[in-house]
């Protein structure tokens, strides 16, 4: 399980990646993130053709019931991911 402080050196990790992470991953730290640090998704759906923020939407509303730690665990678990294979900046 990850700590408190292990979550937040890996939220300023993903800002200084060398590369910018695909649209898939980036949706992907985005629900865990919210899942973490707000719980189930507590907004209404966005318009139909308001893609991105329904996007984003959907994904974190996919995580309802997970819970707080479990989301921040696999949040950590992926950014370890994405530093491994974009590098950090110096």
């Amino acid at each position: 399980m990850a700590s408190q402080e292990d979550f937040n050196k890996a939220a300023e990790d993903v800002k200084n990646l060398n590369s910018t992470p695909s649209d898939n991953d980036l949706l992907e730290l985005y629900s865990l993130y919210k899942q973490a640090t707000v719980g189930d998704c507590n907004t209404d759906k966005p318009g139909f053709l308001d893609f991105k923020n329904k996007a984003k939407w959907e994904a974190w509303n996919n995580r309802k019931g997970m819970t707080n730690n479990d989301a921040m665990s696999k949040y950590v678990e992926k950014v370890n991911l994405l530093v491994q294979s974009h590098g950090l900046k110096a």
